[in-house]
């Protein structure tokens, strides 16, 4: 590795003097919420929607082909697949992991910590070889004089530059450190959790049979603490907790149970952790069908493939574009980036149904700004010959051209003619 530190039994520590750094932790700490519970990135994960939230979000980009293109002399692009990033970002940026597997892991670190930190390793002319993912939690990120990031290694306790460096950031406030969503909405989150706790234990300890036993006044009191103790013992025993939700009981003595809890319904705990998952769907700007969460207004088939669109413009790419900035700033060498971009290919995903995908490549093929070959390629298949030719409308011709068209030669009217006298 092109880290020394790596291999020496007992790490250096940051050549550095005081006051040259200002420092930002990396990585989420425990965070007490109000509701009580600990927030961190590992037990937020136990919520559903949570989970749901980030593990979408880290898919849909890993699913995405990541592209390095050049542009043409005429305006157009091609794939610059002869780069050593084109391999790297396409197929295989490690030798450990897929470009699946690191784009997710990339996109669930920024969805609960708010940032990806990978090491790029070098060959002798500068261009990366390999990407080497590492857990936010073992990186600071220090600014030094000249007003630029570095990035202190926790776990050797290395320091390294930006050029060594692969940082992707969230929403951020200070231009150094995204913010991770976690961080800035526990409470939201610890809410959920201590609502999920809280589910449990009602069906854990049997809300339906919760309440006291009267007995009459005129009755003898039992004296014996253990003689009560082993009757409330035994009836919760035989009708509490979820298989005895419903059980029937026999009470004796002219005894009488008197329910004293709320049911779900009027403790109106499913309408909380419903709003707790609405809660943190907003967090990331999911639409709640995509988490299987539905009603009125988002039943299949009234607006779903609408919504599902504005989840790739306005919750996916703002994503995507960090990605793309990021890797052109870090991966490609300045003297690249005017020829040189990394772009994701999301016209998967913005592909309408099959009739109206086909409706909208007729209007572009009649009014000729779509060929059959800019068709096929968006279908993602091969061009054909003679497949490049663009057709014009008539009734879009310059009229002038159009008229002088039209307009007969002496010889063309002297031949009109002879054929009219002949008829």
């Amino acid at each position: 590795m092109f880290l020394p530190g790596m291999f020496q039994s007992t790490p250096k520590r940051p050549q550095k003097e005081p006051g040259n750094w200002t420092n930002w932790a990396g990585g989420m700490r425990n965070t007490r919420t109000s509701a009580g519970a600990g927030v961190t990135s590992d037990t937020a994960l136990r919520v559903g929607a949570l989970r749901a939230c980030v593990t979408l979000l880290a898919e849909s980009v890993a699913q995405l082909p990541c592209e390095l293109y050049r542009r043409t002399d005429d305006g157009g692009r091609e794939r610059a697949s002869g780069h050593p990033v084109y391999d790297l970002l396409h197929s295989q940026p490690n030798q450990k992991d897929s470009s699946f597997e690191y784009f997710e892991q990339g996109q669930g670190a920024l969805g609960l910590e708010g940032n990806h930190y990978s090491l790029i390793e070098r060959d002798g002319g500068g261009y990366p070889i390999e990407l080497i993912p590492i857990n936010p939690k073992k990186v600071q990120v220090l600014k030094g004089q000249d007003g630029l990031p570095y990035y202190h290694l926790t776990e050797i306790n290395e320091v390294v530059s930006m050029r060594q460096m692969h940082h992707v950031k969230s929403f951020s406030l200070d231009g150094f450190v995204g913010v991770s969503p976690i961080a800035s909405n526990a409470d939201s989150i610890g809410l959920a959790m201590s609502t999920e706790e809280h589910a449990a234990a009602v069906f854990e300890r049997g809300a339906t049979m919760s309440g006291v036993i009267e007995r009459p006044s005129d009755t003898p009191a039992i004296k014996d603490q253990a003689a009560v103790d082993r009757l409330l013992d035994k009836f919760a025993e035989r009708h509490g907790g979820l298989r005895n939700a419903f059980s029937v009981a026999l009470l004796q003595e002219g005894m009488s149970y008197k329910q004293l809890s709320m049911d779900n319904e009027k403790a109106q705990l499913l309408e909380s952790r419903r709003f707790s998952v609405e809660e943190i769907c907003r967090l990331y700007k999911i639409p709640l069908h995509m988490v299987q969460l539905n009603d009125k207004s988002t039943s299949w088939g009234s607006g779903i493939e609408s919504m599902s669109l504005g989840y790739v413009i306005y919750t996916l790419l703002p994503w995507l574009k960090r990605w793309e900035a990021a890797m052109r700033r870090d991966l490609l060498l300045p003297s690249e980036r005017r020829d040189l971009y990394i772009e994701f290919n999301v016209s998967g995903l913005l592909r309408g149904d099959q009739k109206s995908r086909y409706e909208a490549y007729a209007i572009g093929r009649q009014w000729g700004w779509l060929s059959v070959n800019d068709i096929r390629r968006l279908e993602n298949m091969p061009p054909i010959d003679g497949g490049n030719r663009y057709l014009t409308p008539l009734n879009m011709n310059d009229s002038q051209q159009t008229q002088r068209s039209l307009n007969a030669t002496p010889d063309q009217m002297r031949d009109i003619e002879g054929i009219l006298c002949r008829t």
